[in-house]
């Protein structure tokens, strides 16, 4: 079972970095935030994976704290470009 986790790892892995592609040449802004949330998505289950194939608890408390990370990032990237898009309404708050 452990070569099956650290095999299913490293095949998300390999997706990760292919993903790495669009994060580095994407059109947009937007384009660039989903396709670095995808990627902090594959690191977080490939942590996963390879702390359960190895019994690492220290691995799954990264993991959980990177998808929290995650989360904020996420949030913060759609006020900022709320406030972006309407100006006025970033000043009255």
């Amino acid at each position: 079972m452990t070569e099956f986790l650290l095999g299913a790892a490293g095949v998300v892995l390999l997706a990760v970095a292919v993903g790495l592609v669009r994060v580095l040449r994407g059109p947009g802004a937007v384009d660039r935030m989903m396709a670095a949330q995808l990627l902090g998505t594959g690191g977080i289950a490939a942590l996963l994976l390879l702390g359960v194939a190895t019994d690492q608890r220290a691995a799954l408390d990264v993991a959980l704290t990177l998808a929290l990370l995650a989360a904020f990032a996420a949030v913060g990237f759609v006020k900022m470009a709320a406030r972006d898009r309407d100006p006025e309404e970033g000043e009255a708050r």
